[in-house]
């Protein structure tokens, strides 16, 4: 889990925090079947607030008096196993580190082309990446830049057909959840408002 909030308990009169959380892998394929409506019903019944959802793959932006993110997470996965059958995994991370993984983006012209444009969130960083294999998997118009947090992907012909996409994950050791540059952007303007 990449963890960028102190964590601790909270009590009474604690200020709202503004979270993201990217599930990996629900709603792809027919598998891991989670509509939208019910995790904001499954959210506010574990104590968050200011639910929004963007697209049916599973971004969500919240507040909780909650500091300790890992708390929400197990408390997030638990009650999806019971109510669902399935334990996705789930990041969460605050507005700030979302914030920073854009500024931090090393490929600033293809933003223009969002959905070509991909930022693979890490939930820790790599101990031992294979970069060299990584590298030799990768088309002529990709590139890539892997940082602690994040794995960047610049995928001109699209991530569909990228031996480079489809292997980063398990070349890289570490558990990911990627987003098009368009999807960051937006989830980005929606924990702000």
């Amino acid at each position: 889990m990449w963890l960028g909030v102190d964590g601790g308990d909270t009590s009474s009169g604690d200020q709202m925090n503004t979270y993201i959380a990217l599930f990996r892998g629900i709603n792809v394929g027919g598998k891991n079947l989670l509509p939208m409506n019910e995790l904001v019903v499954l959210l506010e019944d574990i104590g968050t607030r200011n639910i929004k959802t963007y697209i049916q793959s599973g971004n969500v932006i919240f507040q909780s008096a909650e500091k300790n993110i890992e708390q929400i997470s197990k408390r997030l996965t638990v009650e999806i196993k019971k109510r669902h059958g399935f334990e996705p995994y789930v990041l969460i991370f605050g507005l700030d580190e979302i914030e920073k993984a854009m500024v931090e983006n090393p490929f600033p012209e293809a933003e223009t082309d969002p959905s070509r444009l991909h930022l693979g969130f890490l939930a820790f960083t790599p101990k031992s990446p294979d970069l060299k294999k990584l590298d030799g998997l990768k088309k002529e118009s990709e590139r890539f830049h892997l940082t602690d947090g994040v794995f960047y992907l610049h995928a001109p012909e699209g991530v569909g057909g990228s031996k480079l996409a489809a292997s980063a994950e398990k070349l890289l050791g570490v558990p990911m959840t990627d987003r098009n540059w368009r999807t960051v952007c937006k989830i980005r303007e929606m924990a702000k408002e």
